[in-house]
């Protein structure tokens, strides 16, 4: 049987070193500046975004960085060190579907910060990117790389990058990955990556962006919160998650509301609806409900107590929802027969990964069990990650000026 494997965070500044090497190597000369973004797990709230939830979010100490150059000729240059895949053209020829693949996420912020008015036509930009969040694991690895980026533009056009100004940043963000990459998320992923603060889960309204800091401190109750990566990669755009979100919208204007969130009673609303769709109702009514339990828990310094939640969120998304798998429900399974207090899978489920609050003293034995689950299943061997609080997306260092850094527009390369 295989050994569990750890993924211990990076230090930023390595990662940095990382995207700085390849930037110098592809395009000759310095980057105007590097900038970060973190990965997320969402504690709680699953599958509401869209439907005007709240969702209870942390960002991840494992982040994505761009180092990034402006040029003045209306061309993007995109590589990354985790694949050979590289775009290079006019971001004035980006749409939808335009360019495909990853750099998709890059060229979509510049065309939806146009498409705003937050960012005129004609600049340009140059850059690479290295990440630490591990793609395919549901812990929005695309999230991270459109706010490294859109921060990096932010802050190279001198538009404001106060909690305020970070706004359009996230919403340009979601339209990069709604309708360039084509992957109808809602907007939890962006916002916690641009507005996470460490030792904090970030509480979400997802009707009207109201946003609250939720204290969560693990260490204070002698627990772990653990990620599960199933290594069973997750496909949001595949048709399945924008069915659901799909049947969530139809069952809206069936109900003759604009969200699932203005429904007054849960029960009445469901009833009226046919299957599927009052299966799904049901979830997202009582996720809602269990976002509210669990942030009053946390208010509190109750972090164990939280578990009986994350359990039942589990059991909905398995049954109601329908978006788990066999990788994620024998991880969830294994980890509540381990002594985990709750478990569940996190993200848009269909493979991904799942979360395990867990006593310290407990880890060991948690990990051990689910992997063997996983082995004596004929399934992935999973990999486990820390999950602490973290911080928002920034830039690193000081060493260029962001109001008299030039332009270049005929970079190595181009």
């Amino acid at each position: 049987m295989s050994a569990a494997r750890w993924v211990d965070p990076v230090d930023v500044h390595t990662v940095a070193a990382a995207a700085e090497a390849l930037f110098r190597s592809t395009f000759g000369g310095a980057a105007d500046g590097v900038w970060a973004a973190p990965g997320r797990v969402n504690l709680i709230g699953e599958h509401v975004d869209y439907a005007g939830g709240l969702v209870l979010p942390l960002a991840l100490p494992y982040v994505t960085v761009a180092a990034v150059r402006m040029r003045d000729d209306d061309i993007l240059h995109a590589v990354s060190t985790h694949t050979d895949e590289t775009w290079q053209g006019l971001l004035a020829d980006v749409a939808p579907g335009h360019p495909a693949g990853w750099a998709a996420y890059v060229a979509g912020v510049v065309w939806a910060l146009r498409r705003s008015g937050h960012l005129t036509a004609g600049t340009g930009f140059d850059v690479a990117v290295h990440s630490t969040v591990p793609v395919g694991s549901g812990l929005s690895s695309s999230a991270a790389l459109e706010c490294a980026f859109a921060l990096a533009v932010a802050d190279l056009a001198e538009l404001p990058t106060d909690d305020a100004g970070r706004r359009p940043l996230i919403d340009a963000s979601i339209l990069a990955e709604n309708e360039i990459a084509g992957a109808s998320t809602g907007g939890m992923d962006q916002s916690v990556a641009m507005l996470a603060r460490p030792g904090h889960a970030l509480l979400l309204d997802c009707r009207d962006g109201a946003t609250r800091h939720v204290p969560l401190d693990f260490g204070s109750a002698g627990a772990r919160l653990v990620v599960i990566d199933t290594n069973a990669p997750h496909r949001l755009v595949d048709g399945r998650y924008g069915n659901r979100r799909a049947v969530i919208e139809k069952a809206c204007a069936d109900l003759g509301i604009a969200c699932l969130r203005d429904v007054a009673d849960a029960d009445a609303a469901v009833a009226a609806l046919s299957s599927p769709a009052a299966q799904r109702a049901r979830h997202v009514l009582g996720e809602i409900d269990r976002v509210r339990e669990v942030a009053d828990l946390l208010d509190r310094g109750r972090i164990a107590d939280i578990g009986d939640a994350l359990n039942r969120s589990h059991a909905s998304l398995r049954d109601d929802y329908e978006v788990s798998s066999v990788e994620l429900d024998a991880a969830v399974d294994a980890a509540v027969e381990a002594g985990a207090w709750g478990a569940r899978m996190t993200g848009g489920g269909f493979g991904g990964s799942a979360i395990a609050l867990v006593p310290t003293d407990r880890v060991d034995t948690l990990v051990a069990d689910v992997v063997r689950r996983a082995h004596s299943a004929g399934l992935p061997v999973p990999q486990f990650l820390h999950a602490e609080p973290s911080g928002s997306a920034h830039r690193l260092g000081n060493s260029h000026d962001t109001t008299t850094r030039a332009k270049s527009g005929n970079s190595a390369g181009a």
